[in-house]
């Protein structure tokens, strides 16, 4: 089945069940799941590859769980986010196959392990006000950078939400529309790349199933959540996040080498 053996197949089907359950949950790290997951039995381009239209699948649905209006407005309000994130995808996706993806790994999830923990710490890390537009272009460039090489452009998105302290909703919906924005983009770019092809497109569709349904079943857990066990729960899930980037790096690294 699609060029594995049923293990594997059904393995891919349970990691897509279970990352799209998180995903319905926390709004979250569906990419980071399947990527880390899948990458352990397909190389990094096959297990990008299948992540793709469940991703973007998903955060159509997120986006839009309060309707097109909050969606619109939204999207409005983080438009410097959207539009670096939109930006640099495509710059990035080039160079998939070129970069060293243990750097990348590397880079991205030790300052967000760091992060997660202060805050987890009771630390503050608010941003002021005069300089969030300077921060929110800035989360948007990195996130941009690293999606189009990773297929993960979430985790700066959520430092910057959690830094300025957004509301459980609205923090739901940004991530929806900034990562439906984001995985439309992706998609394309991987048409031209010839990432998604004959062989890969298939698969990634099959996989928008279970995404679907853990998606569904996340929700009905997310809407049982208070603010505050929200934030601890996405820090929670940030820090392990954090860590299996860095695991992961290490681990190509030393494959590298």
């Amino acid at each position: 089945m699609f060029g594995l053996d049923p293990f594997h197949f059904w393995l891919a089907i349970g990691i897509t069940l279970f990352s799209g359950f998180v995903k319905g949950a926390i709004g979250f790290a569906m990419p980071m799941i399947m990527m880390s997951a899948l990458s352990s039995f397909l190389t990094a381009q096959q297990a990008l590859a299948a992540l793709i239209l469940p991703v973007l699948f998903t955060n159509i649905r997120q986006s839009l769980r309060q309707g097109i209006r909050p969606a619109l407005r939204t999207m409005w309000v983080y438009r410097w986010h959207v539009g670096m994130v939109a930006l640099f995808i495509p710059i990035s996706a080039f160079f998939a196959a070129r970069v060293p993806q243990w750097i990348m790994y590397a880079l991205l999830g030790l300052p967000i392990t760091l992060f997660a923990i202060w805050q987890l710490a009771g630390r503050s890390m608010a941003i002021p006000i005069h300089h969030r537009r300077r921060v929110e272009i800035v989360t948007g460039i990195i996130g941009g950078l690293y999606g189009g090489i990773s297929g993960i452009w979430g985790p700066p998105l959520i430092v910057y939400l959690l830094s300025i302290g957004a509301a459980k909703d609205e923090q739901m919906r940004a991530q929806g529309v900034v990562f439906f924005m984001g995985s439309v983009v992706l998609t394309a770019s991987h048409l031209g790349s010839g990432l998604l092809n004959g062989q890969t497109l298939p698969f990634s569709a099959l996989m928008v199933i279970p995404a679907a349904i853990g998606m569904a079943l996340g929700s009905l857990a997310h809407d049982r959540l208070n603010i505050a066990q929200f934030r601890r729960w996405t820090l929670m899930l940030l820090v392990l996040t954090g860590v299996n980037l860095v695991r992961r790096a290490l681990e190509l690294h030393g494959l590298a080498v």
